[in-house]
């Protein structure tokens, strides 16, 4: 196990429940059962707070933990592009990193392809409330 993606899954700021969330969702994993259930508030196209709660493993949590913080003071529209920039990232590893999205490297590498669906789930769930 890689000792950063334990760092990163560590920052649980947003591993909170949103009551007043604009928009909701819930998604489960069927290849390992892991669930993710994320809310966010949304005001004028721009996100203002990120909350998930999770039943998943530490990629899972670490993409959460990442996406959350990156999220929040983005338009809705900036983090569409960015959903589907990651959904199909696995399908080719020669893609640069746009400068704005480093902060991922560490979980969208060749290393954790097994772990795809587990990363994305975070993913799937955001683009699922919006």
């Amino acid at each position: 196990m890689n000792l950063e993606i334990l760092k990163i899954a560590s920052d649980t700021r947003n591993n909170k429940k949103l009551d007043d969330c604009t928009h909701k969702s819930k998604h489960k994993n069927p290849l390992c059962g892991d669930e993710m259930e994320v809310g966010v508030k949304i005001s004028k196209n721009k996100i203002l707070d990120f909350a998930y709660q999770c039943k998943s493993c530490i990629y899972c949590q670490a993409s959460a933990s990442v996406l959350a913080k990156f999220s929040v003071n983005k338009t809705v529209n900036s983090i569409k592009e960015i959903i589907s920039f990651f959904n199909v990232f696995f399908d080719n590893y020669n893609k640069e990193f746009p400068k704005d999205l480093k902060r991922f490297e560490k979980l969208f590498c060749k290393k954790n392809l097994a772990r795809k669906e587990c990363i994305l789930l975070p993913f799937k769930a955001l683009s699922r409330a919006l």
